[in-house]
């Protein structure tokens, strides 16, 4: 009992009316300061709604549409349009889980194409084409490519990338300087581009291409022209050719660009390299055999390929590099390269078969060569078209790739008598350009839904028209470009070595190896 009287008394002490008093002041003090703030603001002039706040980030649900963008290798940034400004911009130190990170899927695969794509190069072209050579030439052709692939790298790292994929020059024609040296690219996107691949990987995965390009013409001048010049010729073309001419085709704000820039006053379409790899390649080797002269011999001399076996082994190197070439221009690993995967494997296998089969006609015997030859036309025409065109117009880019191809090679060839040494002209020239008009045919927005963004008037009508202008322009740019970069560097150091050197072979006189020792005491 006496401890129930004193837990009353003790209540009973709190509840007392000093304690009482405490309170009810301090809520008045409370409703009086809250008073006096709302009397402060004009009732009729209520405050503006506040700024997207920063320090808070976006809302959930937001990060998550953020996130779906990965899905469908879409912009990040997309789902924050309500916080950026008139031009674009998220404010400064907006930060979201999702922006300025590669996706881990999207780069494993960007880095594997590059790796497949310097793959063609080393040491796939070099077998394909050294198998093509005689003998005492193998190993100078495969110095030519490592050669190209050292001189090429410092070029892009220097230059060649930012005059591609730069803007500061705010020209259709060429980029910018803000990516000299590199400078920037780093593992963050860019979202030009390719919003889920590292900056890095996309610089180095376009270098591939550029690597290759120049490789490939010097297909039509082996076994006569000296490795200097072959070096001068290719960094001066790169420069004067291939960079302005990329940037046009595949730069954001590019003159050919069709499929990503609204602008653009040819609305081409072209994948992955028609224009800025094979018909560059090959019109400009064109002109460079022609200016180089022919081989000693050439029509007298028998010069058959010394090893075909080489040259299957090159041809299966590039068929499976090519894959990196044409599903890895997607930029992603999503549905769009899928079809270009599917369409490169079906386009190469109908025109190898295609080839050799218009050789039994004609001749009575398919060759391997034919095989070869055949596979890589096919590729080639299906190059600019892969993520354009759906399985059956990867088809009909077989045949076509196959045949045009094998006429201009067997016939056109003998016909004007110029010595493009490995067919460099009718394989990639004519094979590229066969490869642009089908693509303006046969596009499709079910295999492409992205050409329904600036070109749903012109697929399935006028498209092959734009595309027509894109090939003139690639024509008129790879010739006179080649013309005169071979112009200058045959009045400055020349382009062919002696005739003594030539006829010793140019592995001996040009880099003092041979690829083949016979002698059995060695």
């Amino acid at each position: 009992m006496k401890s129930i009287a004193l837990t009353a008394s003790f209540i009973s002490m709190i509840f007392s009316s000093l304690w009482r008093r405490f309170l009810v002041l301090g809520l008045g003090l409370a409703l009086l300061a809250r008073s006096s703030a709302v009397a402060e603001t004009p009732s009729a002039q209520p405050s503006p709604p506040a700024s997207p706040a920063v320090a808070f980030g976006p809302k959930d649900s937001e990060v998550l549409r953020s996130m779906g963008a990965y899905f469908q290798n879409a912009d990040p940034s997309a789902a924050f349009e309500a916080y950026k400004d008139k031009e674009g911009n998220l404010p400064h130190g907006f930060t979201a889980p999702t922006l300025g990170v590669p996706g881990p899927g999207h780069n494993a695969w960007m880095m594997v194409s590059t790796a497949l794509v310097i793959f063609m190069t080393l040491p796939g072209l070099g077998l394909f084409y050294g198998g093509l050579v005689r003998t005492k030439n193998v190993l100078s052709v495969m110095a030519w490519c490592l050669g190209i692939t050292s001189l090429v790298t410092v070029l892009w790292w220097a230059v060649g990338y930012s005059l591609v994929f730069g803007k500061n020059f705010h020209s259709p024609y060429l980029g910018g300087t803000e990516f000299f040296f590199l400078h920037g690219v780093g593992a963050a996107p860019n979202l030009d581009y390719a919003p889920w691949v590292s900056h890095s990987v996309f610089a180095m995965y376009q270098l591939a291409f550029a690597i290759i390009t120049p490789a490939v013409i010097i297909g039509a001048v082996v076994e006569r022209m000296k490795f200097n010049a072959v070096l001068l010729v290719v960094a001066l073309w790169v420069l004067f050719v291939y960079c302005p001419l990329a940037h046009m085709v595949w730069g954001s704000n590019g003159l050919m660009n069709g499929v990503a820039h609204a602008g653009a006053s040819i609305k081409a379409i072209d994948f992955a390299g028609g224009m800025v790899v094979e018909m560059a390649s090959g019109f400009s080797a064109l002109v460079l055999c022609l200016l180089v002269g022919k081989r000693h011999g050439h029509g007298k001399t028998p010069m058959p390929p010394h090893s075909l076996v080489l040259c299957v082994a090159g041809t299966g190197l590039l068929w499976v590099g090519w894959y990196g070439f044409n599903a890895g221009s997607a930029g992603a690993a999503d549905g769009i390269a899928g079809n270009a995967f599917m369409t490169t494997t079906l386009s190469a296998a109908v025109a190898a078969g295609t080839w050799a089969f218009m050789e039994h006609l004609l001749r009575g015997k398919a060759s391997v060569l034919g095989f070869c030859s055949g596979a890589v036309a096919g590729l080639v025409a299906i190059t600019p078209a892969c993520g354009f065109v759906d399985a059956s117009g990867a088809i009909v880019t077989g045949l076509f790739g196959g045949a045009v191809p094998f006429y201009a090679c067997t016939k056109v060839k003998g016909w004007l008598g110029y010595d493009d040494a490995l067919d460099v002209f009718g394989v990639h020239g004519v094979g590229g350009t066969v490869g642009l008009v089908l693509t303006g045919v046969f596009a499709t927005t079910s295999a492409n839904p992205n050409l329904s963004i600036h070109l749903s008037s012109l697929v399935g009508h006028s498209l092959w028209l734009e595309q027509l202008k894109g090939i003139g322009l690639t024509f008129g740019l790879a010739v006179t470009g080649t013309v005169l970069v071979g112009l200058l560097v045959r009045n400055l150091i020349g382009l062919r070595p002696a005739v003594e050197s030539e006829n010793e072979g140019l592995d001996i006189s040009e880099h003092g190896e041979e690829g083949y020792i016979f002698d059995v005491q060695s």
